[in-house]
């Protein structure tokens, strides 16, 4: 058996991962509305009867907006760490007690046949984290909203066969933009977002580590599109001889629509 992963949306207008193996089911983040992130699994036949588990990574609206919703709906157990817990508890409405979920970061857990760890990032948020999962054989990583790529996030990323990967601004863009100047240095902070180039300098690592599929995320809507994402990220890989359809597979996520299913 693999793992199956799409991303259900991903971007400043809601983020939604969907992770599958054997009977399984887990959202990473519910920042749709919870029709939406109905109908867009129901386009890959995938229903939320039976899911296992909503694992949060921060509370900003874009990562949280359907969680509620769909834990109620569904009765679905939500994780996050105590500090999370602390700032979406009021955010997201009532949730059964059985449902409440907290665990500590950098410390694995299952959920069923997968083995999740949750480990930090540095993020403009109460306690952020992204995740890792294993399957006894294989493993897969989600990291979006990272201000920087720091060695611990590095070595807990290393060795993923697929990892979806923030690739959030194109610098210059940014810069030029209509953003205030707040939120540009907001962005462009150790706790912002990362940008396609220095994606494109984590990836030449990825690879070197055996990664063999990159899905760009979280793309900005107003400071960047897919195409110059792609073509950033590339060009820094060829710099080193890394190509595109030969040494890995890469591909970006869109905003508010599901992807194809990838099968690791």
């Amino acid at each position: 058996m693999c793992f199956k992963y799409a991303s259900v949306a991903s971007g400043s207008c809601g983020n939604c991962h969907y992770i599958g193996y054997k009977n399984t089911k887990i959202l990473v983040d519910a920042g749709l509305s919870g029709k939406k992130t109905e109908e867009n699994l129901n386009n890959l036949d995938i229903n939320l009867e039976n899911t296992s588990g909503i694992l949060i990574t921060h509370e900003h609206t874009d990562h949280i907006k359907g969680a509620g919703i769909l834990s109620r709906r569904y009765n679905i157990p939500i994780y996050a760490n105590e500090n999370t817990w602390k700032v979406i508890e009021n955010k997201i409405g009532k949730i059964k007690e059985n449902n409440i979920k907290v665990f500590e970061n950098n410390v694995p857990f299952y959920i069923e046949d997968i083995k999740i760890n949750p480990f930090s990032i540095h993020h403009d948020a109460a306690d952020p984290v992204a995740y890792t999962f294993y399957n006894g054989k294989n493993k897969i990583s989600i990291a979006t909203d990272l201000g920087y790529v720091c060695d611990k996030i590095k070595e807990n990323i290393y060795d993923s066969k697929l990892v979806v990967l923030e690739s959030n601004h194109d610098v210059e863009m940014l810069k030029m933009g209509s953003y205030p100047y707040y939120l540009k240095k907001r962005v462009l902070s150790r706790k912002g977002h990362l940008s396609n180039e220095d994606a494109g300098r984590f990836c030449i690592e990825l690879v070197e580590r055996g990664t063999e599929k990159i899905l760009l995320a979280h793309l900005s809507r107003e400071n960047n599109f897919p195409e110059l994402a792609f073509e950033t990220v590339k060009g820094v890989l060829q710099e080193k001889n890394i190509h595109v359809g030969k040494n890995l597979e890469l591909s970006v996520l869109k905003r508010g629509k599901i992807s194809n299913l990838y099968a690791v």
